[in-house]
């Protein structure tokens, strides 16, 4: 089965699964390509369907071990019918644990069969100067074994005559998945001496939980502490204050300092 055409479908609040996407199509080599980003709350519009002449890659940030909830919700809206796939999950340097393992399952019920799958390394969300997690990654290696792993895709495809020859990857994790546990509401919040309501936080943010109008407003209860609206605030107006939040962050800058590489299946 030659790949002539790719779609990238994605939930990347701060950019970094997106950026692992590109690079893998661009190893694939599609004379067409095409992008879903299910990242913000407009693509929640309708559903996207695909054959078996199609080839999906399919991209979820790692929250806790598992996929957000939010991006579990919005891959919902793709169908497949019996189509290839790649699957991709970009955690922070930690650990994946039931991530790839949730997404192979998601997407198989939605008639997906992955061929491969990848689980790479993106600067954490709660990176800052005074925790670095991750800082800078993708990095230009990592974007090389994106696209190495996307020609490997590619050569693999070529050898496969047919989806019913697909066989089912043996992937990591455990099943009933990591408990995400009861969390209590919590957001960034807002330095107004640096503010100038730009609205570039309410831009970014994929559950629509910040308004700008006269002040900047967020719903505590609507947001999944991706930190997009942090890392897209372009006057640094927008922190992470939670101990809760720093507490962890602090943690993980000072145990998860050695480097991780991306893991492929295929």
């Amino acid at each position: 089965m030659n790949i002539t055409s790719v779609t990238r479908v994605y939930f990347s609040p701060t950019g970094t699964t997106g950026k692992i996407l590109q690079q893998i199509t661009e190893g694939i080599q599609a004379a067409k390509n095409k992008d879903i980003n299910l990242t913000l709350p407009s693509s929640g519009a309708g559903d996207y369907a695909f054959g078996q002449d199609d080839f999906v890659v399919i991209g979820a940030p790692v929250y806790a071990g598992r996929i957000p909830a939010t991006a579990v919700q919005r891959l919902k809206q793709i169908k497949g019918n019996k189509t290839p796939a790649a699957i991709i999950v970009v955690y922070g340097n930690r650990a994946f644990e039931d991530a790839l393992l949730e997404l192979s399952a998601l997407v198989q019920e939605a008639g997906f069969l992955p061929v491969a799958a990848g689980a790479f390394i993106g600067e954490h969300s709660y990176s800052t100067a005074a925790n670095p997690i991750a800082v800078g990654r993708p990095d230009a290696q990592d974007l090389a074994r994106a696209k190495d792993f996307g020609a490997r895709i590619s050569k693999k495809m070529v050898a496969i005559p047919n989806p019913e020859r697909i066989t089912t990857l043996t992937l990591p994790g455990k099943f009933p998945y990591k408990d995400y546990g009861a969390w209590p509401e919590m957001s960034p919040v807002l330095i107004e001496d640096l503010c100038n309501l730009c609205g570039e936080c309410a831009a970014a943010c994929p559950t629509a939980a910040i308004t700008v109008e006269s002040a900047v407003l967020t719903e505590k209860k609507k947001c999944i502490l991706c930190c997009a609206c942090v890392k897209s605030c372009p006057l640094d107006a927008r922190i992470m204050e939670e101990p809760m939040i720093k507490q962890i962050a602090q943690w993980l800058s000072k145990n998860f300092q050695e480097r991780k590489e991306p893991e492929i299946f295929i």
